[in-house]
C-alpha cells in the first residue's frame, strides 16, 4: 500500500467534511465551484439566457455545466489546457487563456460578434513562494481583463477569480475606471481559509 504523505490525508479529510463536495457529490454537479457561480449569479444576476459568455479555466467544468443549463440558445466559448466536461454545443477551445492560437480560435467562434461575459477562475500554479504566486494571479487577471478590451460589448460584464495580496486593490481601483461597478465578493462556497476572492465588474466602458 502506496503511504500518503501528511498534506495528502489533511486535503482528504477537507474534502470528506465540506459541505460543497457532498452537495455536488449528491446532485450530481461536476466539481464544488459549481455553487461558487451560483452563489455569485445568484448576488449580481451576471448569467442571462441567450448572451455570448468567454470562460476561462474552465476544466474540469463546474461553471461550464452551470452555464449551459442557464444560457439556452447563448454562445459559450470555454478555455482551458485540461480536458473539461462539456455538452456539444459549447465551444471548447484547448490551451491557455492568452496565448495567440487560443485569441485566434475566439476570433473565428465569435465572427464579429462581442461578448456579454467574461469569467475566470483560473489560478496560478502554486510554488509555495506567496510573492511569486500572487504576481502569477495578477497576470492571469491582466489575461481576462484584455479579454474585455478585445472582445466585450459595451454594458458587459465580468467576474474572475483572484487572492488577497499585493497588487489586487489597485488593479481594482484602476478596474471602477473602466466599468460603472465593481465588488470584490467571496461567496460561502469558497474556503474560508483561503485567500480566494471574486472580483465583479458589471457595465463595460470602453475607451
Amino acid at each position: 500500500m502506496v503511504k500518503r504523505s501528511k498534506s495528502s490525508d489533511r486535503w482528504l479529510q477537507r474534502q470528506r467534511k465540506d459541505q460543497f463536495v457532498r452537495k455536488a457529490q449528491d446532485g450530481g454537479q461536476i466539481s464544488r465551484a459549481h455553487f461558487k457561480l451560483a452563489q455569485i449569479d445568484q448576488r449580481y444576476k451576471l448569467v442571462k439566457p441567450n448572451r455570448r459568455v468567454l470562460e476561462l479555466g474552465a476544466a474540469p467544468g463546474g461553471w461550464t455545466n452551470y452555464l449551459e443549463e442557464r444560457l439556452g440558445a447563448g454562445l459559450l466559448i470555454a478555455i482551458d489546457p485540461l480536458p473539461i466536461t462539456c455538452g456539444d454545443r459549447t465551444h471548447v477551445i484547448e490551451g491557455y487563456a492568452g496565448e495567440s492560437a487560443v485569441d485566434d480560435e475566439i476570433e473565428r467562434i465569435l465572427a464579429g460578434q462581442k461578448l456579454d461575459l467574461v469569467l475566470s477562475d483560473m489560478a496560478p500554479n502554486i510554488s509555495g513562494v506567496r510573492a511569486v504566486d500572487q504576481a502569477r494571479a495578477m497576470d492571469l487577471a491582466d489575461i481576462s481583463l484584455d479579454s474585455c478590451h478585445r472582445w466585450m460589448n459595451q454594458r458587459g460584464a465580468m467576474a474572475i477569480k483572484a487572492f488577497q495580496g499585493e497588487g489586487l486593490d489597485d488593479w481594482v481601483k484602476d478596474l471602477k475606471k473602466i466599468f460603472k461597478q465593481v465588488h470584490m465578493t467571496k461567496p460561502k462556497a469558497s474556503r474560508p481559509e483561503s485567500r480566494e476572492v471574486f472580483v465583479v465588474a458589471i457595465d463595460f466602458l470602453p475607451e
